[in-house]
């Protein structure tokens, strides 16, 4: 666990992005909120933080995280339980605003550095939830959001594909109903299959 601790503690400290934020319209430090533990049978593949993530310390404590639990079938007991649920951006800072006010993508360079050693202490996740283009993209390549997710099942059960819990995406949801009706209730099944032998 003192490898962990240690990576942790290394994420948690780290500036490498901060002359990128300080230029940002939001002018704002790097905040890395680092939320996983060894032994966790859920990774939830995430983008960035957002502002609110980013003022909380504490990942998907927005609208977005309450469609996701809701996605997923998991209350916030369950979800913020770390011994179970690894939660991994693909950038583990909020990037800030463009001058357009439109979120930042996620610094390519914060994956680069950090997630290939994340997984190596993660080791064997049962399930990976993959959420919105960037991760989409790092862990399968994919390059069309509504493809990959309604391609699901050449993943599943092991990897979900999902769009962005964004509420900019309602309009996506609505035209593609599918997505509600047989991806949702097939990743439930599978979150509860998981979360109860991480319980047995």
């Amino acid at each position: 666990m003192t490898g962990a601790a240690d990576l942790q503690a290394g994420i948690a400290a780290c500036r490498l992005c901060a002359d990128r934020f300080a230029a940002t319209a939001t002018a704002h430090a790097p905040r890395p909120v680092v939320w996983f533990a060894p032994g966790a049978r859920l990774l939830i593949a995430g983008q960035a933080p957002g502002a609110r993530v980013h003022a909380s310390g504490r990942p998907f404590t927005d609208p977005s995280g309450d469609r996701l639990r809701d996605w997923l079938g998991l209350d916030e007991a369950a979800f913020y339980d770390r011994t179970r649920v690894a939660i991994v951006p693909m950038a583990f800072c909020f990037p800030g605003y463009d001058a357009s006010g439109a979120d930042l993508p996620p610094p390519p360079l914060c994956a680069q550095t950090w997630r290939a050693p994340v997984m190596a202490a993660l080791g064997a996740v049962p399930l990976t939830v993959l959420v919105g283009g960037h991760a989409l993209r790092w862990h399968l390549g994919a390059r069309n959001v509504t493809r990959t997710v309604a391609g699901w099942r050449d993943h599943a059960p092991r990897v979900f594909a999902l769009p962005h819990p964004s509420w900019r995406n309602t309009a996506w949801l609505k035209r593609n109903p599918w997505f509600e009706a047989e991806l949702v209730p097939a990743l439930r099944a599978r979150v509860r299959d998981v979360m109860e032998q991480a319980d047995g």
